[in-house]
């Protein structure tokens, strides 16, 4: 098959671009040497909750093209909003000056926002969502007098993305520990885990909320904030935060005088069921990033939400330097903007969340025949995020070792049957797009289920 480029005349075939892929693109999260000696899927398009490569092959977006994706590829409410902003702007600065869709939409998202977040500072990523509000909670306390509240506490295997301050509130050592000597000091908790923890089920979230009230106890005068995934921690394995501990979390902060900040980079903008995971537990942090969801899975943008408290501390005459000096070149970008209104719209008029929650119920019933394959450990659900942990032994709870590659080979089969995932080691992440109809679940769920069988128990 060849692909005329978008650029010009030109036609290529797939083993041309194979070729200039491997010869000039360094891909990310990706050994490249395995890379190489394989042949490497190449998309050419998306209709709908399906991806075609060049060869006219079909497969389901199992992860939402990375945890993003919302309502599928091709959907034309998105499509017309890029093309009407096109025929007006298609960039101007955010630095001193607005533009019509960033306005509105951080309107919209103020709206639907838990109560008390009141204002959005724009980015592009995940990550630089995250690098803003460390930055905006350490000078905050600088405003306030208190410049020695400065560290952080952090959740262990914590990923908050990939810049360096992100890096330093992170705890996954497979990712970090080759940047620890560029990085500052966070001080790191377990993340609340009912799978293979020390506690008695009815004990952990008191065991750990009382963790964390001694450290806050003893160094609250030097720690400016609390980072958290709230509800589902997600590079780690997707795992799934006990009932009550959020709510705790929060009390803790408000009584010793730290912020809260929220991570919903994955998890905001329905994936969990609600519109933010902090709705679960009717929680307000400080400071709430999001991204990935928010323009439908199309253009990068992201936010940082902050409290009027936390805004009115930058504010001050010119003089006194009060200002946030912080930006990016794209900040607000009136094509992400303008397609982000016209997602969350989608959202309105489809009652997506509440289909997300209801649609998840189904997947959690079906999810309870994988138990059947004798390798499935642990599956922690939470709305459209999933996480099936594999493991040698079920009893034990013995996990395979790296060289057997049990989740690369899974994800591998799976996407032979027409699906594709992407493991975080042996936890294989399914997160489908949200507005996935229950007919599409049931087919994804079933290459699922045949991709691990086939794996772990030469099944199929």
């Amino acid at each position: 098959m060849k692909i005329t480029s978008a650029h010009s005349s030109l036609t290529y075939t797939y083993e041309e671009l194979s070729q200039k892929n491997k010869e000039y693109v360094w891909h990310p999260f990706t050994q490249m040497k395995d890379y190489l000696e394989d042949d490497p899927l190449i998309i050419e398009r998306g209709e709908g909750r399906k991806l075609y490569d060049m060869q006219g092959n079909a497969y389901w977006d199992g992860v939402s093209s990375i945890w993003l994706n919302v309502h599928g590829h091709q959907v034309k409410e998105l499509d017309d909003a890029i093309r009407a902003q096109l025929e007006k702007i298609a960039h101007s600065t955010l630095l001193g000056m607005a533009n019509v869709p960033s306005i509105l939409l951080a309107e919209k998202v103020i709206g639907l926002m838990p109560k008390g977040l009141k204002k959005v500072f724009y980015s592009d990523s995940g990550a630089t969502a995250v690098e803003i509000a460390i930055k905006m909670a350490i000078q905050y306390w600088q405003h306030k007098g208190k410049k020695e509240k400065y560290k952080f506490i952090t959740m262990k295997e914590a990923y908050h993305g990939d810049t360096i301050g992100a890096v330093s509130v992170g705890a996954i050592d497979l990712y970090h520990e080759t940047f620890r000597a560029l990085l500052f000091p966070s001080m790191k908790l377990p993340y609340p885990y009912t799978y293979r923890s020390p506690y008695k089920q009815e004990e952990i979230v008191k065991k750990h909320l009382e963790e964390m009230e001694q450290l806050l106890r003893e160094q609250s005068h030097e720690i400016a904030a609390v980072i958290v995934e709230p509800i589902v921690q997600g590079a780690s394995g997707i795992i799934v935060m006990p009932e009550g501990y959020l709510k705790g979390l929060r009390e803790l902060c408000t009584q010793y005088n730290v912020l809260l900040i929220a991570d919903e980079v994955a998890t905001g903008f329905g994936r969990t069921g609600k519109m933010f995971a902090c709705e679960h537990e009717g929680v307000t942090p400080d400071l709430l990033t999001a991204g990935k969801g928010l323009t439908g899975g199309y253009l990068p943008v992201a936010v940082t939400v902050a409290t009027d408290e936390i805004y009115n501390a930058f504010l001050g005459n010119y003089e006194e330097q009060k200002t946030f000096f912080h930006g990016h070149s794209y900040t607000g970008n009136p094509l992400g903007c303008a397609v982000a209104l016209a997602n969350l719209e989608l959202f309105e008029t489809s009652n997506l969340v509440q289909e997300v929650a209801d649609k998840s119920v189904y997947i959690a019933n079906r999810l309870q025949d994988f138990y059947d394959l004798k390798h499935v450990g642990d599956i922690r659900q939470k709305g459209f995020m999933v996480g099936i942990e594999l493991v040698k032994d079920r009893e034990t709870e013995e996990p395979y070792s790296w060289t057997e590659r049990v989740g690369v080979r899974t994800c591998h089969r799976a996407r032979e049957l027409g699906m594709l995932l992407r493991p975080l080691g042996n936890v294989i992440v399914f997160m489908p797009p949200l507005a996935s109809t229950l007919e599409e679940l049931n087919e994804m769920l079933a290459i699922l289920y045949d991709a691990i069988a086939d794996i772990t128990e030469g099944k199929g």
